[in-house]
């Protein structure tokens, strides 16, 4: 598997409030591409998840107050969404993913429980703005007392659910098989263990992980052609990662990384190679702080299909992959001037790229 570093400057501007009000449309060129950008919400928070419902409506998840809402396209108007449980929504939590399927509205959440916090699942249906019928899937073990690191992205695919789970802080979480931190869980749409996991024979591991030596995988992506399951994770100062996930494997996290410990020393012996480990297929450095992912696959950007894009919340852009098999071939990062934190990147079924963005705003790109 190929790697590769990026080298950049670390903009230290501070966070620019979005002022622009829905209906607002402006141009982006790129090299090969004319875009249209189209605000078509604001008045949110963080909306760190998008998801299309069946009738075109998109559903919005806003990570720290914890609402979620469904915005009509067609009239840009937003209408919350009542039934989701309360959220733990300091620092890294609230409400951190949704997913829609035909049947269910699937919700990653950080809860509250005793002892301290943790990442739970839910699914519920949606009726006439409400969530009912609600179903805990799963809860994630163990459960900690800090507000760090929750993790968490739901891919549905094949009648599968992949869910994706951070360290918490604790970098021994990412390697001990007795616990859900620091991995991507396999499970079946209705929280039940598909048998083909990993570990479900293995004495002592949870059988749900599919994977396992994460830090804090926040952007998770299957690419329908072939099924590939494209994740990323934020490193620590530096060592962010583009990962290929594969059945088993373990990604090294805290033995093996690209990064360095806040302030500059190695972390652990300083590796960045280790024997039944895997490599990444790219990583950052410096740190972009990776948030959101989508595999394109739709026809109104077709220079752009087949290409990986991801928010960057430390260095405010969304970033483009050009990826061949288990290689990026070249990186453009879009949009350095706006000075977006890009929490969410969604294709919507028009084809067109729908962004959540840190200033309340959702916009829609569509060819110029």
């Amino acid at each position: 598997m190929s790697r590769l570093g990026f080298i950049g400057l670390v903009l230290a501007s501070a966070p620019v409030a979005a002022q622009d009000s829905v209906g607002t449309v402006w141009s982006y060129d790129t090299p090969d591409t004319h875009v249209r950008v189209d605000v078509v919400a604001t008045g949110l928070t963080a909306p760190v998840g998008l998801s299309f419902l069946p009738d075109g409506r998109l559903l919005v998840a806003d990570r720290p107050v914890g609402a979620l809402s469904v915005l009509d396209l067609t009239t840009r108007t937003r209408t919350p969404i009542d039934g989701v449980p309360p959220v733990h929504g300091k620092i890294d939590g609230g409400l951190l993913d949704v997913l829609a399927s035909p049947d269910w509205i699937y919700l990653a959440l950080a809860i509250e429980v005793p002892g301290g916090n943790t990442t739970v699942v839910d699914r519920a249906h949606l009726v006439d703005g409400h969530l009912t019928g609600r179903q805990r899937l799963f809860t994630a073990r163990p459960v900690i007392p800090n507000s760090n690191e929750f993790g968490a992205r739901l891919v549905l695919t094949h009648d599968i659910l992949f869910v994706s789970l951070g360290q918490r802080n604790l970098p021994e979480n990412a390697q001990d098989l007795r616990s859900d931190l620091g991995k991507i869980i396999r499970l079946r749409p209705d929280g039940g263990i598909p048998p083909t996991n990993p570990f479900v024979h293995v004495r002592g591991a949870l059988p749900e992980i599919w994977s396992y030596g994460h830090r804090n995988p926040v952007g998770l992506s299957v690419d329908p052609a072939n099924g590939t399951l494209w994740e990323h994770e934020h490193g620590p100062q530096g060592g962010d990662e583009v990962n290929i996930i594969r059945r088993g494997r373990n990604y090294g996290w805290p033995v093996i990384t690209y990064g360095v410990e806040y302030g500059g020393k190695p972390i652990g012996r300083g590796l960045t190679h280790h024997q039944g480990m895997e490599q990444p297929v790219f990583y950052y450095n410096p740190d972009i702080a990776p948030s959101g992912m989508m595999l394109y696959t739709g026809d109104r950007f077709p220079r752009w299909r087949g290409n990986l894009f991801i928010g960057a919340l430390a260095l405010r852009f969304l970033d483009r992959l050009d990826v061949e098999h288990d290689r990026v071939l070249h990186e453009e990062r879009l949009f350095e001037d706006r000075k977006w934190k890009v929490r969410a990147v969604q294709q919507g079924p028009d084809g067109a790229i729908y962004l959540g963005v840190d200033g309340g705003m959702v916009l829609r790109l569509t060819p110029g």
